[in-house]
Order: C-alpha cells, then structure tokens, then sequence
C-alpha cells in the first residue's frame, strides 16, 4: 500500500512538473512574440522621444561625396547637380545610431545612401535607399527589397514627373518579419502637415512637403491610383498600427516650389 502511495505520489510530482515546465514555457513564447513583433517598434519609438527630449534638430546635407569608382573621394559637387553617381564607402551611413542619438551634437547631418534613388526625414531622422521598379504584387520580389531598403512601385513615376511616386515599406510573410521590413517607416505616423521630405534621384534632390496622413482599409489603392497627368506627388505607405498588417498609412507630400 506505501509503495503505491509512493508511485502514486511521484507520477503527481512529475505530472506537475511537465505541466509547470511546459506552462512557463508557453508563457516565455508569447513573450518572445510581443517582443518580436514590438519590440523594433519600441525602439524606433523609445528613440524618437529622445529626439524631441534633447531638441536634436537633423539637416541634410547639400553637398555629397563623390566616389572615382575606385572607393577613394575625387570631389565635392552641389546636391543638385545631376553628374552626381554615388557616395563613397565611408560616406555610406544608414542613419544616427542610438548613441548619435542619445550623446552626440544637438545638430546632425543626414546624407543620402545612394543619390541615384535615396529618401530622407529630417523630423525623424530617418534616411534609407530606394530600389525602384519593384513589382508590388509580388512578394516573392519586393519582401527581399524591403530587407534593405524602401520600394519604388513599378508603374509610378519618378520625382521631377507629374503623377504619383509611389513608395512602400510595408507588407510581411510572416509576423515574426515585422520588425525586418517595416523598421524604415515605423515612424510616419508622427509625421505633420508641413514636414520636409527629401528625395534623391539621379544625382539630384527633389523637396516634397507633407500635406496629409490618412488611414485606410488594405483594399483601398485610390491613394496609389496612376494619375501620369495629375500634380506630382509623393505617397509613402507603411502599415497600421505598427508592427501589424491590419491597416494601411498614406503619407501625401508635395513637390515644393523651387
């Protein structure tokens, strides 16, 4: 009878400790879930609000470095000038660290990845590489494209052409991804009526100015809708909220006069 007890006894010890185990480990998981998924999200947030905490204040640059093809500068042109080809190596900056952010000058300077096709926020700081042509109905094309940078829509003009220039960072396979490909654009939502976007294309700078932030259904494309004889606008769409798939943000900006 004791020894019944006692096997009885130890299948309840190790019954509990399986559930237990296997309780905190679904609990770890889901944890690591939210993190995943919010986590970059967080961050880009956490460093915004460092931003407006110390007043830092980003500008971009008018001149970029030119490179001989050889990876060694040959020369300074103006921004502007369309015989611009491409940064040097050490001139290749993805965007202020978070300890630029948190320690360095209250100024700093954003340069274009690439002058051939680079955008760049001041009031988020935020600066990557645009790929252009990007077939965005295929996500076998454009999810490797939003691994390193911001997709062009294949179909919409580019700056300097009436109609829509259409850019996106926004779509996922799977939701551990999320982090990956929307990180770039995590932060137009705390953009406003009136902010400077900077776009470079060809070796040249191109000034847009926000006009409208809206959200919409997934379904709905009239904001992307080809329109090659209507006013040349800029239209950046990311997800929302983010860190989900569950709505589409519209960022409208307009050229600037010259």
């Amino acid at each position: 009878m004791a020894r019944q007890e006692a096997r009885f006894n130890r299948g309840e010890a190790i019954r509990f400790i399986l559930l237990h185990s296997l309780g905190n480990f679904l609990i770890l998981f889901s944890l690591y879930g939210v993190i995943a998924t919010f986590g970059p999200a967080l961050y880009y947030e956490v460093q915004f609000r460092v931003i407006q905490a110390r007043g830092i204040h980003f500008t971009v640059a008018n001149d970029v470095i030119l490179s001989d093809g050889e990876g060694s500068p040959s020369g300074r042109k103006r921004a502007g000038d369309s015989s611009v080809a491409s940064l040097s190596q050490n001139d290749k900056r993805t965007g202020p660290s978070f300890a630029d952010i948190l320690a360095g000058d209250r100024e700093q300077r954003l340069i274009p990845k690439d002058p051939q096709f680079s955008i760049l926020i001041p009031k988020i700081g935020a600066q990557a590489r645009i790929f252009p042509n990007v077939d965005s109905s295929n996500p076998k094309e454009f999810l490797p494209i939003l691994q390193q940078g911001i997709a062009h829509a294949k179909g919409n003009v580019f700056p300097g052409m009436h109609g829509n220039i259409y850019l996106f960072a926004h779509s996922v396979d799977n939701w551990w991804n999320v982090g990956r490909y929307n990180a770039v654009f995590y932060l137009l939502k705390d953009l406003s009526i009136g902010d400077d976007i900077i776009v470079y294309f060809e070796g040249k700078r191109y000034d847009y100015k926000v006009s409208s932030l809206v959200i919409t259904e997934p379904t709905d494309v009239s904001f992307i809708a080809r329109d090659h004889n209507g006013p040349e606008q800029l239209v950046l769409q990311t997800c929302w909220p983010p860190g989900t798939t569950w709505k589409r943000l519209y960022v409208i900006a307009v050229s600037k006069p010259s």
